[in-house]
């Protein structure tokens, strides 16, 4: 039992005895006592003024004395105005870090078959381009929260939707025919969808030189797009494509190919991955069928034109377009369909949406569509907003190719980490081969760290050379410690140090600090699961990091004499490792041996 669950219980006993209330121990919620008081956990004592008919000053020192009298692990209290503030008997910290030392996989919890089912979906990507940096956010924020959302002890659905029809897929269809000469991946040397993406490029290049020479002409800039022959041919293919024209259903399906091809090495390099991977091909269909079982239940309504509506008026909303006058779908359609396909393949307990926040009202509106519809966790589904992801240069822009593609991005940090761990000698004594193998680890760690320790709501700016530094909030920076720390422990083993009995040593304040961090990791897990925010672990493990360096900056580890501190230092350095190496992966991260 955790110490904050102890002494929920104790001060529970305590409220009962001293006051005849009645109070469920989950109800009490023990904080780290702030730096500039005595003390280790803080309890508020406010909820029980009333029926103690006491001052709030008085019902701590009453409660406080209750505990030292009644609860071996309470040393002794002090209390400020409302608040308890109680000193946890030193050698009782032993038995905690005891505890955790003892825990396989400290801090997560393992789902049954009765555990709830959540589907996470995330990434998204169109097949007209590569990944960029934004997807990087999507598909670390995804990932990390379908590994967080395990440690809680949920199953977990990870899924990624990939819109592969349209008029964007077929602008890149149309420039390939048009000026590709029969380029393909192996013939350029190049990734699939990298090929595709320079495609798209081309087609916006000529498709503006062909506006500009149309307005020359005198036609306003509407005109001149409504009149544009390569839009035109565009539209054409996206018509053929519908009808399974097979030519053009040919040419789809192996520009796809080589596009897929090219996701999954980037997706394999970044350490993400799915278990289902649905197609807007075969999504959208599905959608327009129960878009029209919802028009004969009366849950949508047909206009004089032919499109079909819903009316979400009541609910503060306004009225949505689902089908187009010529009964072609919309983005909407299709995420209905491809929820009823999800809902046959799985029994979802909550679905969870990781899509960025230019989006929020794109969901308020299908929660409320299939809640009517019949799904039973559209009112209940969670849009997982996360904010934009800028570079210190401002935005990107796709059609311009002015993006930072995910790969590119992947190599330039490596590049970086193996240059500043060089520098700073990290890879002095290292093979090749390990120094390449660090430099991946902490090039990728340094980039999913930065993109993640931001709470994911907020915009935020990612800064290459920022992230690479070893000092700092910064993923180099933690895996350097765990690489230090697994040295230390090493060199113990080589020494012949065994672990022996410390439950008689009185640990020291920085000793006590370092075990109660660590004895709030579960809390933590628990609550970056409730809020959704690998931001919480992330911060958690920085700090654990920086109070494991202050100790081993104090006090020594291979050079101290007395045989149970040394064990009682080697064991909570391991528990520290243990923890830094559970978290880190919790956010898709590696931590390397040595460094």
């Amino acid at each position: 039992m955790s110490i904050d669950n102890i002494i929920a219980q104790a001060v529970a006993k305590a409220v009962k005895e001293l006051y005849n209330v009645e109070v469920e121990a989950s109800s009490i919620t023990p904080q780290t006592t702030k730096k500039e008081f005595e003390g280790n956990l803080t309890i508020v004592v406010f909820p029980w003024v009333k029926a103690a008919r006491k001052s709030p000053e008085a019902v701590g020192t009453e409660i406080g004395e209750w505990l030292v009298a009644n609860e071996p692990a309470v040393n002794r209290f002090n209390v400020i105005k409302g608040f308890l503030n109680i000193v946890i008997e030193p050698t009782f910290w032993n038995s905690v870090l005891n505890d955790i030392e003892k825990t396989e996989n400290y801090g997560l919890t393992a789902a049954t078959e009765e555990s709830p089912l959540v589907m996470v979906e995330y990434s998204s990507p169109n097949t007209n381009k590569p990944l960029h940096l934004g997807h990087v956010r999507n598909n670390l924020l995804g990932y990390s929260l379908s590994e967080i959302l395990k440690a809680c002890g949920n199953r977990v659905v990870k899924t990624n939707i990939v819109n592969d029809r349209g008029i964007h897929i077929c602008k890149s269809m149309l420039a390939w025919k048009k000026w590709g000469q029969g380029a393909t991946p192996e013939s350029t040397g190049k990734k699939g969808d990298h090929l595709i993406g320079d495609f798209y490029v081309l087609f916006d290049k000529h498709y503006k030189a062909e506006l500009n020479e149309l307005i020359e002409k005198g036609m306003s800039q509407e005109e001149a797009e409504k009149a544009s022959p390569l839009m035109l041919e565009a539209r054409e293919m996206l018509r053929l494509w519908e009808q399974k024209d097979p030519e053009i259903r040919g040419l789809w399906e192996m520009m796809n190919e080589w596009v897929y091809a090219g996701f999954d090495e980037t997706y394999k390099r970044m350490g993400v991955d799915f278990d289902k991977i649905y197609y807007e091909s075969n999504t959208y269909l599905e959608g327009k069928e129960k878009v029209l079982e919802g028009l004969e239940k009366g849950i949508m309504y047909r206009k004089e034109d032919n499109s079909v509506w819903a009316d979400l008026t009541d609910a503060g909303l306004d009225h949505k377009l689902l089908l187009r006058s010529d009964g072609t779908s919309v983005y909407m359609t299709q995420d209905i369909g491809t929820a009823k396909l999800r809902y046959q393949d799985y029994p979802i307990d909550k679905m969870i949406y990781v899509v960025g926040n230019e989006q929020n009202y794109h969901f308020q509106v299908l929660s409320l569509l299939l809640d009517r519809l019949g799904f039973k966790w559209g009112k209940d589904l969670v849009h997982f907003s996360y904010g934009m992801v800028e570079l210190p240069e401002g935005k990107m822009k796709s059609r311009e190719g002015t993006v930072v593609d995910a790969d590119d991005l992947m190599d330039e940090m490596v590049n970086s980490a193996r240059e500043v761990s060089k520098e700073l000698g990290k890879l002095d004594g290292c093979t090749a081969e390990e120094a390449d193998a660090i430099s991946e680890i902490v090039g990728l760690g340094a980039l999913k760290y930065f993109l993640l320790k931001v709470d994911p709501r907020k915009n935020m700016t990612f800064n290459p050379k920022e992230s690479i530094d070893f000092n700092g909030n910064t993923g180099p920076f933690i895996q350097y410690t765990y690489a230090r720390i697994r040295s230390v422990l090493r060199k113990a083993d080589e020494a012949g140090y065994s672990m022996t009995d410390y439950s008689k040593v009185e640990p020291n304040e920085k000793e006590i600090s370092l075990i109660q961090r660590l004895a709030d990791f579960p809390a933590v897990v628990a609550e970056a699961g409730r809020t959704y925010s690998p931001a919480l672990i992330a911060n958690y493990v920085y700090d654990l990091v920086k109070e494991y360096n202050q100790f081993y900056h104090d006090y020594s580890i291979m050079r101290e004499e007395n045989e149970a501190i040394r064990s009682l230092r080697l064991c909570l350095s391991d528990c520290t490792s243990r923890v830094i190496s559970t978290g880190m992966s919790l956010l898709g991260i590696q931590v390397p041996e040595r460094m």
